[in-house]
């Protein structure tokens, strides 16, 4: 495996992400929610900064970031615009950290055991880019069922 590679894909999907908040015709609807859709497209792009500001920023890039991630789920209105700087503050944290990594980094163990059991670095890292497509996924059918 190799860091650039996770720097492309996590580059590319935060670009993604960036895309689908801009999309959004009506603003408000970010942070719609309905019936049985109880995260709104804004709180899920709050939690996928945090998550990977805290996992990759802090953890392998000693960035400082503190997360809170009750906030993440909590705020509501956060203008559009802040949520686009979040997430190009995101793409530069994350490259940085990466970039920082050697091949024998990935294969040592992640520094801490989110999941609860020991893990590499590299597995992690695959572990947080699935968990920012499922929730990319998330956020797109949101925008496609809600934003009319």
């Amino acid at each position: 495996m190799r860091t650039a590679s996770l720097q492309s894909l996590f580059t590319r999907d935060l670009n993604k992400l960036k895309t689908e908040i801009e999309s959004y015709q009506n603003e408000e609807t970010i942070w719609k929610t309905d019936k049985n859709i109880s995260n709104s497209a804004g709180n899920l792009c709050l939690h996928l900064v945090g998550n990977l500001n805290n996992y990759i920023g802090a953890e392998l890039g000693n960035s400082g970031y503190i997360r809170n991630r009750e906030l993440e789920f909590s705020l509501k209105d956060v203008p559009r615009t802040e949520l686009i700087q979040q997430i190009e503050r995101t793409i530069e944290i994350v490259n940085s950290s990466l970039e920082r990594l050697s091949t024998e980094d990935l294969q040592k163990n992640y520094p801490s055991e989110p999941l609860g059991y020991e893990m590499t670095t590299g597995y992690f890292l695959i572990h947080l880019y699935g968990h920012l497509s499922y929730h990319l996924g998330q956020i797109n059918y949101h925008r496609r069922l809600l934003d009319l």
